[in-house]
């Protein structure tokens, strides 16, 4: 290898290194390992152009091993990829050596793990382990998808590759082996995952509990595997990589062995380079390995190093984004239609009249089940949004998430197309919630569903989506004990409070089919922020609007649906399938001259945006006498309650039974609302 490459290459080194040691906190050992393979890809693999980090086309790079941050950061910086302010690139670099040496500060550009909004470059937050395997595959599904709509003949504008740097950790997490699952069935050929195999983790040698053949794995979930022994061999680095792209029937992956923390006299192939500073003696060691000068200062870029990039990188993307816009532009004559969408998504702007099919349902005291009103609203949605695109793990005749006529995304050997808006993720729960945050970081509206039980095993990629702000939809179906027969295994309890308590995700509990029909209404709008549909497996009443208030009330969280003239004595307040149970109450109230109020609080999320003013004529803080219902964990209702406010709620996990004998076990019937509602009553005067 020439002078200049190799300079490059120890360039990052150090740079990470010393990140690393300034922060006195983080992991070196990995970017130091990788450095050479990092190099392989940005400056010879990458069609990316660092004037602009936002150009549709461009191949993305995902860093699942978060841990080793410095490695990207240092490479952004030196590649020169440009700031995105308010989502539009401006003509100021991503990263400077200042934000270098602010590795790990408050509000500084460099985070301990990458962050999605936070540094451009980030293509996704990542850190859990497993997560950005999960997103790439979702990013590789979103190539696939808007390639088969969008391209037309003579016009190929999104043929994207999608390339991972990934570790052993990430192969012990059941979410990559999940995501590579899925996409080794899908045949997804334009993926590339880089497994550093470096057979070190925090406790020592990952012989002390992964002995597995990786890559005999890999290849049982049908990807290409190539195998290379020396991670410093640039040469054959590029090859793997061009043999990869070669292979378009199915995903790749590069077992790459590496030495953690190479060039280090005595850390290198230990622990100890993993996941804490080298100490200034490594690092003397390890730069004179590297042939660094001695009286180098920190974060030193020797002079040619940022040319380089410029030369190769930069040049190359440069030419292919000019090839690109100069070919959309000519697309945009021929297509007009076609290319609207994807201004549309390029913008994160819904199309004129998305929601104008929206069903308004009439009042039925038999009613629907909130599952399956949704199901009509995803439809009536679905047809004038066309970038919309979802499925279940498994679920879909349960959960009602198919899109009508929507064709399945499979490749053509399992008789669907990659034009196909329904994904079948099977029972992957996990990656389903990552590959949904893959695909919503491209541009296209993702949804997932499932029961809401099984909520606990997206947690991660859940907390992810409201971490990057991304508009995933995730439609929870069999929301209470109201499951029946299938048991406290099945039966959500503890769940809708957890989802209330994470911050950024809007949480939904209609009550009958017209809050479902806001709700979608609400959600599809936000373009910022994850939400979840908690939805019904039993039919629920279609509350008549004419005597009780309109469901655009749901718009702010809470609204009052049924009041009294003047100061009430009670207020009922309730989400979901108890709103109508409380509404039996309050006509009960009623005939019997106790003055009372019902509130429909389908979110606790939408009714705390709402000013003061507004909540306080909702729910008056001069009326104490409160009984909120729900067949769910207590846990958050106190704050609308108050002290001695009453709680009719689940304290226990459920039972296997029919509903209405549950109902009755746990106390969700009229005749104990009612109770309660006296006694608060009482309360109140």
């Amino acid at each position: 290898m020439s002078t200049l490459p190799q300079l490059t290459i120890n360039t990052i080194r150090t740079l990470s290194m010393e990140g690393v040691e300034r922060a006195n906190s983080g992991h070196p050992g990995t970017a130091m390992a990788l450095a050479p393979a990092m190099y392989a890809v940005w400056q010879h693999d990458l069609k990316y152009d660092p004037a602009d980090p936002c150009w549709p086309a461009r191949d993305r790079f995902v860093l699942s091993v978060g841990h080793a941050s410095m490695l990207l950061y240092s490479t952004l910086f030196l590649t020169g990829v440009k700031d995105i302010q308010d989502g539009k690139v401006v003509d100021a670099p991503s990263l400077t050596v200042e934000d270098l040496s602010q590795f790990r500060q408050l509000n500084s550009k460099t985070p301990g793990h990458p962050e999605y909004r936070f540094t451009a470059g980030v293509e996704t937050t990542t850190g859990p382990l497993g997560q950005g395997c999960g997103n790439s595959v979702g990013m590789a599904i979103a190539q696939k998808w808007m390639s088969a709509r969008y391209d037309r003949p003579g016009f190929k504008l999104f043929d994207y590759h999608v390339t991972v740097f990934c570790g052993d950790g990430d192969m012990m997490e059941g979410v990559a082996s999940e995501a590579a699952s899925t996409a080794g069935h899908l045949a997804l050929g334009n993926l590339t995952w880089i497994y550093d195999s470096n057979q070190i983790s925090i406790e020592g040698s990952t012989d002390l509990a992964f002995t597995e053949n990786v890559g005999k794995r890999f290849e049982a979930y049908g990807w290409h595997v190539q195998t290379l022994t020396d991670g410093n061999d640039v040469e054959a680095i590029l090859a793997a990589l061009k043999a990869a792209r070669a292979v378009t029937d199915r995903p790749s992956m590069i077992v790459l062995k590496t030495v953690i923390g190479y060039g280090a006299p005595k850390k290198a192939g230990t622990a100890s380079a993993h996941g804490e500073p080298l100490g200034a003696d490594e690092i003397k060691g390890a730069k004179a390995v590297y042939g660094w000068p001695e009286d180098a200062p920190d974060f030193y870029v020797p002079d040619g190093v940022k040319e380089h990039f410029a030369e190769g990188l930069g040049k190359r993307g440069a030419e292919a984004h000019a090839e690109w816009r100069e070919l959309f532009s000519a697309y945009r004559e021929a297509h007009p239609e076609l290319a609207a969408e994807i201004d549309c998504i390029i913008e994160h702007r819904l199309p004129e009249g998305w929601d104008k099919d929206i069903p308004t349902f009439e009042a039925d005291a038999k009613g629907v089940a909130s599952r399956a009103s949704s199901g009509q609203v995803l439809n009536a949605v679905a047809k004038n949004l066309p970038w919309m695109i979802g499925g279940s793990a498994d679920l879909t005749p349960s959960t009602k998430t198919d899109i009508k006529g929507g064709g399945s995304f499979q490749p053509e050997k399992w008789n669907g197309t990659y034009g196909g808006r329904n994904l079948h993720f099977g029972v992957r729960e996990h990656a389903m919630g990552s590959i949904c945050n893959g695909i919503a970081l491209s541009g296209i509206r993702s949804y997932g569903s499932g029961f809401l039980i099984f909520s606990d095993y997206m947690k991660a990629p859940i907390r992810l989506s409201a971490i990057m702000e991304l508009p995933v939809l995730y439609i929870f179906t069999h929301d209470s004990i109201g499951v029946g027969e299938d048991g406290p295994t099945h039966q959500p309890i503890e769940q809708l409070a957890q989802l209330r308590a994470t911050p950024g995700i809007m949480t939904i509990r209609p009550s009958d089919a017209n809050e479902v029909s806001e709700a979608w209404r609400t959600l599809i709008p936000m373009t910022h922020k994850p939400a979840v549909l908690a939805l019904s497996r039993q039919n629920l009443p279609t509350i008549d609007r004419t005597k009780y208030a309109s469901a655009a009330g749901l718009a702010k969280g809470g609204y009052v649906l049924a009041s009294c003239d003047g100061k009430p004595d009670v207020i009922l307040i309730a989400s979901g399938s108890e709103v109508s149970l409380v509404v039996t109450a309050y006509e009960k109230l009623t005939e019997e001259g106790i003055k009372a109020r019902v509130v429909s609080m389908p979110s606790f999320d939408l009714f705390e945006e709402q000013s003061q003013e507004y909540r306080d004529s909702v729910l008056p803080p001069d009326v104490i006498g409160r009984v909120a219902v729900e067949q769910a964990a207590a846990f958050g209702w106190d704050r609308y309650v108050g002290i001695g406010g009453a709680i009719i709620a689940m304290n226990t996990f459920g039972a296997s039974a029919p509903a209405s004998a549950l109902l009755t076990k746990f106390g969700f019937t009229p005749e104990a609302v009612l109770d309660a509602a006296k006694r608060q009553a009482l309360r109140g005067k």
